[in-house]
């Protein structure tokens, strides 16, 4: 049996377990005399949205590679048991442990308030008048946290407030004394699983999602794909470049027809030139380029895997042609220029939480004569994600679907065209 303490904390999806899951969990073991004896931390994939990105910080495309509760499960259970688990505000992230161990199918597993210990509490003790926040709190002894709504950044923030509160409390040995009744009235329970053998993901840790799409295309395939093929590719690259975004799941579609379509590097590069190109010409088209305009084709090429030195290519070409007589405005077979709209009727879809309510969003879509739906169907014509690498279940049915699925920024500028 292990002696000692586990502080802990949680990023959430949102406030209520019942409804909302863990993205990133982090505990501090501390010794039984108060000292560090070690740290583990990691993401976790909830498979659903992320909500309050402004918040937490962590994006979709940070927990796709991370491992889920149930992985992890095995490991934590072994890291908290026998342990006094810690936390600020600790019945939040006590609840959500014992939800998601339950979630996990472990339903004997529990982890009581009663049988924590609540730093908060602690500190609204024996610091005058200390506001409720970790922040505040630690303000208040001196403690630094480095970065706030980081899991691990606050169970060290909230270790080292421990750490600090304990001596006005007899010190750790007279803390835990007192512990002990409360913890034979209120045991935590947690089942005896296996290690789940799941690598921890750690924030700002690459994985190969972040490379880029065009680094994960076969450098050489037999040569199978022709004008058919490459129309194919191209036709997908334009709805994936609708929003300006690339998205992993976009990049990792274009991997997959590649793939299917016999096209390699070397082609998609010139197919990706050929687009840039197209895009170029349709600049051209009344005459003069504007700012905004070489913005956007810097942009474009930067996903497409070019430098600038290509935008200054692709106009000066573009504008040799437009002096041949050219049509500059006509998109070529071989690379089409996004022309997607929205009319009048479209139905379209919002997950994830946005600048606006999802009310206001709604009702500024139906002023604009568009039809806000609340399920992705085959019918909706678009899908607005706060985060284009969304988890949720409408982005994924969108996906699934061949529906575009574009950022908040992508649709006003869609709308102000429509109105």
């Amino acid at each position: 049996m292990k002696h000692g303490y586990a502080v802990i904390d949680t990023e959430t999806t949102g406030l209520t377990p019942s409804h909302n899951r863990i993205i990133e969990i982090a505990a501090v073991g501390l010794r039984a005399d108060g000292s560090v004896e070690g740290e583990w931390s990691t993401l976790i994939n909830p498979d659903r949205d992320l909500g309050r990105v402004d918040i937490h910080q962590i994006k979709a495309r940070d927990v796709l590679d991370a491992p889920r509760f149930a992985d992890i499960a095995g490991d934590l259970a072994e890291l908290l048991r026998g342990r006094v688990i810690v936390g600020h505000n600790v019945r939040f992230d006590a609840g959500f442990v014992e939800t998601e161990f339950h979630r996990a199918g472990h339903v004997t597993a529990t982890v009581p308030y009663e049988a924590c210990l609540c730093t908060m509490s602690l500190s609204r003790q024996v610091l005058p008048g200390a506001r409720r926040t970790l922040e505040a709190c630690c303000d208040q002894v001196g403690v630094v946290n480095q970065a706030a709504h980081s899991a691990l950044a606050d169970a060290r923030a909230t270790a080292a407030l421990f750490q600090a509160l304990a001596p006005a409390y007899g010190g750790f040995g007279q803390l835990g004394a007192r512990l002990e009744l409360k913890r034979r009235l209120s045991t935590v329970a947690l089942p005896t699983l296996p290690s789940g053998g799941v690598a921890c993901v750690q924030r700002g840790q690459s994985g190969p999602h972040d490379v880029p799409y065009l680094d994960r295309l076969a450098v050489r395939l037999p040569p199978v794909a022709g004008p058919d093929e490459h129309i194919e590719y191209l036709a997908l690259l334009d709805r994936a470049l609708i929003d300006r975004v690339l998205s992993i799941r976009e990049g990792d579609e274009l991997v997959r027809l590649a793939g299917e379509l016999g096209i390699d590097r070397p082609t998609a590069l010139i197919l990706n030139a050929d687009y840039l190109s197209a895009l170029a010409r349709a600049a051209w088209a009344d005459g003069r380029v504007t700012a905004g305009e070489i913005d956007d084709l810097t942009n474009v090429a930067r996903l497409l895997g070019f430098g600038p030195e290509m935008v200054r290519q692709s106009l000066d070409q573009a504008w040799h042609d437009l002096e041949r007589g050219v049509d500059a405005g006509r998109p070529t077979a071989a690379a089409p220029v996004s022309s997607f709209q929205l009319a009048t009727g479209d139905m379209v879809v919002f997950t994830g939480d946005m600048s606006k309510p999802r009310d206001e969003m709604e009702r500024l879509a139906r002023r604009a004569g568009l039809t806000p739906h609340p399920s992705v169907t085959k019918k909706v014509a678009v899908v607005v994600a706060a985060d284009p690498d969304s988890l949720s279940g409408k982005a994924k049915k969108a996906a699934d679907y061949g529906i575009p699925i574009i950022t908040e920024a992508a649709f006003w500028k869609l709308l102000a065209e429509l109105t």
